[in-house]
């Protein structure tokens, strides 16, 4: 019982250390998966530019609509993701236990914007899309959210200022989008974000990660 007692301080010592040497660690390693930010920012922003030309009457009806497009890019994207994924785990080193949470959160942003459009769907099929068309109109602010979401968590666990900025962008694009709703100009203004928010950021975290 002594000797425990006698050990305690230098537990305690230790913890305090490791804890110390976590934050640092998690505030220094960069950022792994940028990859897959990039693949959904470039997939879904052009699948955005295409459903603008399609509601603009600048391509033929009979090549998109009724939503096949966005279906068509969630497709590419999970192929995408798996072999980003794949490719990740051959090269995975050590994983800092903030690179473990940005995972983590990502993915859960992910699965999150997956099940909003099952429910959608589901909503669909369940009334009518002509009876709930408002809701695919709220549709990229609610993914402006999500984004808004996976990159404050991941400003906070890699500390990066400017990636808290990315976060309050796109929490900023949210209701921007929703002023816009009713417009062929808020598909030309999600691609916009999902360039600016998504697809430039993961591109250049890639090169970061890469010269790391």
């Amino acid at each position: 019982m002594t000797h425990d007692t006698d050990n305690a301080p230098l537990s305690g010592q230790a913890d305090i250390a490791w804890l110390r040497q976590l934050a640092e660690e998690n505030g220094t390693a960069p950022m792994r998966g940028a990859s897959i930010l990039l693949a959904a920012g470039v997939i879904y922003g052009l699948t955005s530019l295409l459903h603008w030309a399609h509601i603009t009457g600048l391509i033929a009806p009979r090549l998109v609509g009724s939503g096949l497009e966005w279906l068509i890019a969630t497709g590419l994207f999970l192929i995408a993701n798996v072999l980003l994924v794949l490719r990740l785990r051959r090269g995975a080193g050590v994983r800092t236990a903030g690179q473990r949470v940005v995972a983590t959160v990502w993915a859960g942003v992910g699965c999150g914007i997956f099940f909003l459009f099952a429910s959608m769907l589901a909503v669909s099929l369940r009334i009518g899309a002509d009876q709930n068309g408002l809701i695919f109109w709220m549709v990229p602010s609610i993914i402006m959210v999500f984004y808004g979401l996976g990159w404050s968590v991941t400003a906070t666990m890699l500390k990066s200022r400017p990636l808290w900025i990315l976060g309050v962008t796109s929490f900023l694009a949210a209701p921007a989008l929703g002023a816009l709703s009713g417009q062929p100009a808020q598909y030309l203004g999600y691609a916009a974000a999902l360039f600016l928010l998504m697809a430039l950021p993961g591109f250049l975290l890639m090169r970061q990660s890469k010269s790391a």
